[in-house]
């Protein structure tokens, strides 16, 4: 089967030139790809829907018969409408077509059909717009549906896929074990492919699809295990706990969560030999940073260097003041490291990492630039885990000789998802805030009181304080959007034109958002009017307000992360939700933000709603792609994936144990686009 990967997608007759390149679109690159190339969907004409029984949004199969002959007008825009009506036991249903100027020819009164598509609604009556249809006697019963791209069908997939298949050897060996197979009622390897592409019924396509989610799931989890066990070596010795000591420098008690955490990680760096691979994730305020620097502390004094990498300059600039104030009179030397950072600054830098006198580097991208080296770095941190993926945070830890690893995220993820994300990971999870740590109120309103809630900002502004405001789009849309700078624009211009009035997008050059931000944060800025840019950012403890347009076009997790750039000083603080939305979900979102603060149970409720896909967003975890599982549906076959990875690990990294070679050649496909050295 790995074999099918080196065969080029060309070698297949019918296929070259321009449709190669459609092909790659899809990124479909050999044959190996195209068989990997799973249905999203499938027609399935062998499930006879009663016309009784259809249900307005859903796609079904009727078999009926056309009542009378297809009718065409012409309107006058020159679009032609043809219309008719079917019948079966049950019921009549009406069809309409558009632009088909032979559908009279081709389908007969009195004649019984199947009638394939979507049951929409109009004037309250069902109807099936533009069905598909054929002759009962000449129907495929299931027909696979593939993602396409302009100029590549579906059908055109699938007639490729068919000469695909024809390659793939009578006999192959199974990727999973026989004993595996059989405990877990797997369909065999050869079967599940073809099956998945070209089911009889029903239900081969669960059996297929639950052999090939278990086998992608299991392979994904090995590839995970497999980069812990290979990092999990170090020489780096951690023999005395400099906690009490960093605890004696602060003005403040840390919380139970915090120390707690703090032990358990220094209790994983004084494990023999043993580096710590661990996630830190808290919600937003919890004192993730407190944590960090601990750690740090202990590492620095035993001898050892400790770089920390922030996902924007605005954060690791502000990791860095708050590290230089914790660390000041002690013999921890703290320094930044930015794209921009000065030539002459970044020479100095680089030569006292090199020689060992700097001893805590915080920086963004920057640390893993190729002229960066250390003399004995001990430890790496990441913050903001979720804007890095897998090859960052390696490239980083490569810096040094398997140095410890911490990484943070104020994402919540719930704890069963946590496990899958971060395989590599142990996981430590801070859930309780630090005293004096502000409730932020929510409100939800429609925009029909949007100039009550301009009203109560500016009465904010006046007592002294900031506000935000988001938008979700950048420009203009044709759904009506207002982009964010003409938003900006027409509050200063108007509702807030006593007021300053700033804007901050993505599109912005990085030195524009950074000007923008340091004046919001020295006051110079009433009000910023920004995209979601500011979800991951530096505390403004002096703005009080986050008002949120459009919020139902943002997923509860990321409105959660929005609101906790608030309530971060000493002042009262408030989030109003702005939507005019009137769908259930919609609406149950922002009562869910409205009811609690608690980030764990919130991101709970944004899984069971939106899936881990949006959760996520963009695949910022930096996973492999998967292409048939699905974190949160496939829940209980990940149980026994994780369950099979924990029993066969151990032989499974012996590379003279045959048993796994199939599995082991899956990992490495799975993680070639990942670029990770360390899956071999």
């Amino acid at each position: 089967m790995a074999s099918l990967y080196e065969i080029p997608i060309e070698k297949l007759n019918g296929i070259g030139g321009k449709r190669v390149r459609l092909f790659n679109k899809l990124g479909i690159v050999s044959i190996g790809d195209l068989i990997r190339y799973y249905p999203r969907t499938y027609e399935n004409w062998s499930e006879i829907t009663c016309i009784s029984d259809i249900t307005v949004g859903e796609t079904c199969c009727i078999k009926a018969t056309l009542d009378l002959p297809v009718a065409s007008k012409m309107l006058p825009s020159g679009l032609i409408i043809s219309t008719s009506t079917i019948s079966d036991e049950t019921g009549t249903l009406k069809l309409v077509f558009f632009n088909n100027k032979y559908i009279s020819s081709m389908l007969k009164k009195g004649k019984e059909y199947l009638f394939y598509g979507k049951i929409t609604e109009s004037m309250g009556f069902p109807q099936m717009v533009s069905p598909i249809f054929q002759n009962e006697d000449s129907v495929v019963p299931i027909h696979p549906i593939y993602g396409q791209t302009a100029g590549l069908t579906s059908r055109t997939i699938e007639s490729a896929v068919k000469k695909a298949l024809e390659i793939l050897p009578a006999q192959i060996t199974d990727t999973i074990p026989e004993d595996i197979r059989t405990k877990y009622d797997l369909m065999g390897m050869r079967e599940a492919i073809v099956k998945i592409h070209f089911p009889e019924n029903s239900a081969e396509i669960e059996s297929a699809k639950r052999r090939l989610i278990f086998e992608e799931l299991l392979v994904l989890m090995l590839g995970l295990s497999s980069m812990k066990k290979e990092t999990n070596s170090t020489d780096i010795t951690i023999t005395k706990n400099y906690t009490d000591e960093f605890v004696s420098m602060l003005p403040f008690k840390l919380t139970n969560a915090q120390q707690k955490a703090i032990d358990v990680c220094i209790s994983d760096m004084m494990t023999g030999s043993h580096a710590m691979n661990r996630l830190v994730q808290g919600d937003v305020g919890s004192g993730k940073t407190m944590v960090a620097a601990a750690v740090a502390y202990t590492c620095i004094k035993n001898g050892y260097q400790a770089a920390m990498m922030a996902p924007t300059e605005i954060l690791a600039k502000q990791h860095y003041e708050n590290f230089q104030k914790l660390f000041e009179g002690t013999d921890v030397k703290v320094r930044l490291l930015t794209g921009s950072t000065t030539q002459k600054q970044k020479r100095e830098i680089l030569d006292f990492l090199e020689s060992g006198y700097i001893n805590f580097v915080v920086g963004t991208h920057a640390l893993i630039s190729e002229n960066v080296e250390f003399k004995n770095l001990g430890i790496v941190i990441t913050d903001e885990q979720h804007r890095f993926g897998v090859r960052q945070r390696s490239n980083l830890q490569e810096k040094g000789t398997n140095p410890h690893l911490l990484v943070m995220s104020a994402t919540p993820i719930p704890r069963t998802l946590a496990l899958m994300i971060y395989g590599d990971l142990d996981i430590s999870v801070i859930d309780e805030l630090p005293p004096g740590r502000q409730k932020v109120d929510t409100f939800f309103i429609d925009s029909s009181i949007r100039e009550r809630a301009y009203n109560f900002l500016k009465k904010n502004i006046d007592e002294g304080r900031q506000c935000y405001i988001v938008c979700p789009a950048v420009e203009h849309t044709d759904g009506g959007l207002r982009g964010v700078e003409e938003y900006a624009e027409d509050i200063a211009k108007n509702d807030f034109k006593n007021y300053t009035v700033g804007v901050l997008h993505g599109q912005m050059k990085a030195a524009e958002k950074e000007a923008v931000m340091n004046d919001f944060i020295e006051g110079k800025i009433s009000v910023l009017v920004s995209t979601t840019v500011i979800e991951v950012g530096v505390d403004v403890p002096n703005s009080t307000i986050m008002m949120i347009e459009n919020a139902e076009r943002f997923g509860l997790s990321q409105l959660h992360q929005l609101r906790g750039r608030v309530g971060r000083g000493k002042y009262k603080s408030y989030c109003i939700l702005v939507s005019d939305a009137k769908g259930e979900d919609a609406i149950y979102r922002m009562k869910v933000l409205c009811s609690t603060n608690n980030g764990f149970k919130i991101a709970d409720e944004d899984l069971k709603l939106r899936g881990p896909g949006d959760f996520f967003g963009s695949r910022q975890h930096g996973l492999p792609e998967l292409k048939i599982a699905d974190f949160m549906e496939d829940i209980d076959i990940l149980r026994d994936a994780q369950a099979v990875c924990g029993s066969i690990i151990p032989d499974y990294m012996n590379p003279e144990n045959s048993d796994y070679k199939g599995l082991r050649a899956e990992v490495r496909q799975l993680f070639t686009n990942v670029g990770n050295q360390l899956i071999n």
